[in-house]
């Protein structure tokens, strides 16, 4: 688009702000029809934002206009809080329209669609997964985006919620003394969510399962790990206790 035409669509769009509803659309070429869509986008008239930008990419499907429309359309449903629409037009526009340059924009807001479904650890974590999936493909391919601080930030955010899930599942299963689940959770924590605050209280917990189940050997070498990985955690005094402890009497 030139600058002569970006300007043209510039003046409609506040002269079609003016006259709200009485513009006849099908009157409009396409850049003046999605100048329209966005006025309405603009003034947060977001049902009818949705209408237009839906007529634009029916009535103009090779028009140049067509993968601002879709870009829009995505933004106009997360607007209105409808978070698996927005997912399912931003994936359109990356998948049939590739070489948009709202392909970068569409990877980040289609990773914060699902970041907007992410629902309390509680709760089953599909679309905290599918966040992750999201923003790590954001970042694969768009590495030196400004926006990169900021995803790695909400990844590590989705991922703690991972990670206290399958914690508060292992502290379930010890507390109903299912013992060996237990021991394997803690394990799945310590190994896939390593950097989050609940990796040491996996392990600290997993030991003295260990230790209470008379597998002596096992938490001896979580000992060692621990000690390694976090010196400085609240109960690395007790660990390094215990662990001089059962050495010495093993010597």
């Amino acid at each position: 688009m030139n600058k002569l035409q970006f300007i043209t669509i510039i003046l409609f769009a506040a002269l079609a702000a003016a006259c709200g509803s009485s513009i006849d659309t099908t009157t409009l070429s396409a850049d003046e029809h999605f100048a329209y869509a966005m006025s309405l986008y603009d003034d947060e008239d977001y049902e009818d934002a949705l209408a237009e930008f839906q007529a634009i990419l029916l009535q103009y499907p090779a028009n140049p206009v067509n993968d601002d429309a879709q870009y829009y359309l995505g933004m106009t449903y997360f607007q209105r809080g409808q978070y698996l629409l927005s997912a399912y037009e931003f994936s359109k526009l990356i998948r049939d329209i590739p070489a948009s340059p709202f392909v970068v924009d569409a990877q980040f807001m289609l990773a914060e669609s699902y970041y907007q479904l992410s629902p309390p650890y509680q709760l089953d974590q599909v679309y905290t997964k599918k966040a992750i999936e999201e923003f790590q493909a954001f970042i694969d391919f768009f590495p030196t985006d400004e926006r990169v601080d900021d995803v790695e930030l909400k990844i590590n955010e989705l991922n703690k919620k991972l990670a206290e899930k399958q914690y508060s599942a292992a502290v379930i299963y010890e507390k109903m003394e299912y013992d060996n689940a237990a021991i394997d959770y803690y394990n799945k924590v310590i190994e896939t969510y390593h950097d989050t605050e609940f990796a040491p209280m996996a392990y600290y917990n997993r030991i003295k399962l260990l230790l209470s189940n008379d597998r002596e050997e096992e938490a001896l070498r979580d000992m060692r790990s621990y000690l390694s990985r976090y010196p400085d955690d609240k109960n690395t005094t007790e660990i390094q206790s215990l662990y001089d402890e059962i050495v010495l009497a093993e010597k």
